[in-house]
């Protein structure tokens, strides 16, 4: 009694210790679960399911565990098997529902009419109004989107002479927050192409065969409006290795995936499909093979160069006064570009509470942002830390190769 009440006092900690204090005492599937919801809501996401899976094993048609499990395995970014728990509690009471795993799974409502094509259209297709131009530095990957996507675009004759198709796939992966999405919008600016981007919600939906209805929309829209950029974000979500899944719906998914890829049914003539992960270790092997993303490019933090001209670019429509960005830069060794933002936002927020003070608005200036630096740290560190690993010891055919490369200059 005295674990819930702490519980619905959000005092989760020491709820947490009566709970388990209760279990080592008498046990029951009480306390287990009461510790479970500690754990969930102290984001212990893996000791949650483990606890969880126990009270799964004694009994598989409590509601109630069968729902947390699901928003368990949604945090732990296994949005196939939510799907399959939520079904399950779906299958015992029609009527429950939840609105995290509802905004989440719930691509498409029961009751809701299928889009049409212009409906679709509307909500995904654009076309960018910025290119090469507009993005600071990462040469050495744009050279690579030049040889892959755009010099087949400008000279489709001299391709189609020696059999190639126009297309194909690039995999773009790196640390967050480094500009991939960004380059594939500008990829489609270049080649005055039509633009769409989907991510994970777009694609998965909790109703059996409609994540891979919803996957072939979306591939017809592109083909419908080629030449045209593809871009799928987090594709590490929707292509996880299929030995890695004990139930069938996320390798349907996959398979469908990579049947539009190698365009079975219809051609994918002029449709540019780039992919953009964190983490391509976990992307299914099937992905790799020639014709679909066959080109993997890694993504790293900006160099310094690259670093300056993202500052001078993100501060041009800022109110400043003299800032020497060549030495900002220098000093952000690893930054990524969400980084570059957040400091830049710090050193504004700064700036606006001493506005406050005397109601006028003053300049940014070198010193400030150099102040937020010390209070931002380089994200992309952690990320390195993980794929280390990877790169020693899982580089088949050197395909980290790029990484090792980098932390040997870098890090």
């Amino acid at each position: 009694m005295l674990a819930d009440a702490l519980f619905e006092a959000n005092e989760f900690l020491d709820a947490e210790k009566e709970y388990s204090q209760a279990l080592q005492n008498a046990g029951g599937n009480r306390a287990k679960m009461g510790l479970a919801q500690c754990f969930y809501q102290l984001k212990k996401y893996s000791a949650c399911a483990i606890i969880l899976e126990e009270l799964l094993a004694d009994d598989q048609k409590n509601v109630a565990t069968l729902l947390l499990y699901a928003k368990t395995q949604l945090k732990e970014r296994d949005v196939h098997r939510a799907i399959e728990y939520y079904q399950k509690a779906l299958a015992i009471d029609p009527s429950i529902s939840d609105t995290e795993l509802d905004q989440s799974l719930r691509a498409t409502s029961i009751q809701q009419e299928e889009p049409d094509d212009d409906e679709l259209d509307i909500r995904f297709l654009e076309k960018p109004d910025i290119n090469f131009s507009d993005v600071g530095g990462m040469e050495h990957v744009k050279k690579e989107i030049d040889l892959k996507i755009i010099k087949p675009m400008q000279h489709p004759e001299l391709y189609k002479a020696y059999g190639k198709k126009v297309g194909g796939g690039i995999l773009l992966y790196g640390p967050p927050g480094c500009g991939k999405t960004y380059l594939a919008k500008a990829t489609a600016g270049q080649i005055n192409a039509k633009f769409i981007s989907i991510g994970l919600n777009d694609i998965l939906d909790m109703w059996i065969g409609q994540s891979e209805k919803n996957l072939h929309d979306m591939f017809e829209m592109a083909r419908k409006n080629a030449p045209c950029v593809l871009f799928i974000d987090e594709i590490d979500a929707l292509g996880a290795s299929r030995s890695d899944m004990k139930h069938s719906a996320g390798r349907q998914v996959i398979n469908q995936f990579l049947q539009e890829l190698d365009g079975i049914d219809t051609k994918n003539d002029g449709v540019l499909i780039l992919g953009a992960t964190n983490t391509p270790w976990s992307l299914d092997t099937a992905f790799r093979r020639p014709g679909r993303f066959d080109r993997i490019i890694f993504v790293p933090p900006p160099d310094s160069a690259s670093r300056q001209a993202i500052l001078d670019i993100k501060l041009a429509k800022k109110p400043c006064g003299q800032i020497d960005t060549e030495k900002l830069a220098k000093k952000m060794d690893n930054y990524s570009g969400a980084d570059i933002d957040a400091i830049i936002d710090l050193a504004i927020e700064e700036k606006l509470e001493a506005a406050f003070v005397d109601g006028i608005p003053k300049p940014l200036e070198t010193k400030d942002l150099l102040s937020s630096l010390k209070k931002h740290k380089a994200s992309t560190l952690e990320w390195f830390k993980t794929a280390k690993n990877f790169a020693l010891f899982a580089n088949q055919g050197g395909v980290y190769d790029d990484i090792l490369n980098y932390m040997k200059k870098n890090l």
